[in-house]
């Protein structure tokens, strides 16, 4: 793994939220990198990540999970299912934190070792929008419904629907992150939902596609 160069990955990370048109501030930019830089540290021991180069790691974590962003503005209790290492949870978080004060970021995953890092997390970069739970969600009740449930690389759509559909509020959407768009997948979605949009996404540096896949109830 190559060291972590945190001036030179600050840099990476400043001009890829410029290339998103994200405002981010300095105190967002450290939090951004004070991530990655537990999450490096904790790989060599969770295997959070098949990603071991921090300069990949910007952009294939932070700046993939950034891209789609804005397209949770105005929600304000939003569920990330099988949040694993805490994407796109955690990155959402810190920027919701200044940009979406309200919004409140739940991460479920049924790995407990993963859900004690996102809990360091949590406590090291003093997250207050941020619940962490250990649970299979088809099986959680919790205290109050989402207005938006994500995934990314979690599941096929359809298990993704079947097993958190419960936990969506009357309203709610499911924001779905994607590599290249799964239109076999969308065809499986079960009766009752339905794809309201597929929106392509361009990562900065990143030579692979992304789409947001929005899901509603019929």
């Amino acid at each position: 793994m190559k060291a972590f160069d945190r001036p030179a990955l600050t840099v990476l990370l400043v001009q890829g939220a410029r290339d998103l048109s994200l405002n981010l501030s300095e105190a967002q930019i450290t939090k951004l990198i004070d991530y990655l830089a537990l999450m490096t540290k904790w790989n060599s021991v969770y295997n959070l990540t098949a990603v071991r180069d921090p300069v990949q790691m910007v952009t294939q974590h932070l700046l993939d999970s950034l891209s789609a962003v804005s397209a949770f503005s105005g929600a304000k209790n939003v569920l990330d299912v099988g949040a694993g290492g805490g994407l796109p949870g955690i990155v959402l978080a810190i920027w919701a934190a200044e940009a979406e004060p309200e919004m409140r970021v739940s991460l479920i995953d049924t790995v407990h070792k993963k859900t004690a890092f996102l809990t360091q997390v949590k406590a090291e970069l003093e997250l207050a929008n941020v619940s962490v739970h250990t649970a299979r969600v088809e099986q959680w009740n919790a205290p109050r419904k989402f207005d938006v449930i994500t995934s990314r690389a979690f599941a096929e759509l359809s298990d993704f629907v079947n097993w958190s559909g419960h936990l969506l509020e009357e309203g709610g959407e499911f924001i779905a992150l994607k590599g290249v768009s799964p239109e076999a997948e969308v065809a499986r979605l079960p009766d009752g939902w339905e794809v309201r949009e597929v929106r392509p996404l361009e990562v900065p540096t990143l030579q692979a596609e992304r789409h947001l896949i929005f899901i509603t109830r019929i």
